[in-house]
């Protein structure tokens, strides 16, 4: 079953995070993630979400949970999270209920 992480955040400071981005991509590759939401300019109908949306489809939970908790992955959150206010959650895909 399928998973996703979902990022919602506002970047506080664009030159401590711009490394970020290009960095990542090669760790979302080597977990089989597909990204589906990338980008600001989101259209918010509740809450206070932040400027940038990103989703992100795993093969798995294991697999999302495995590029969060990764050596790679976790040498660089930083660059988000220094110079970014926000959340990320990991849920699994929707069964429906038969």
């Amino acid at each position: 079953m399928a998973a996703y992480v979902i990022a919602s955040y506002t970047v506080t400071d664009q030159d401590g995070f711009a490394p970020y981005t290009p960095a990542v991509v090669p760790t979302l590759r080597a977990h089989g993630a597909e990204v589906l939401v990338a980008g600001t300019g989101g259209d918010a109908r509740e809450g206070d979400p932040g400027e940038t949306t990103v989703v992100l489809r795993f093969p798995s939970k294991e697999a999302a949970q495995g590029w969060y908790d990764s050596p790679e992955y976790q040498a660089i959150v930083h660059l988000r999270t220094d110079n970014s206010r926000g959340t990320l959650v990991i849920c699994d895909e929707f069964v429906r209920p038969s």
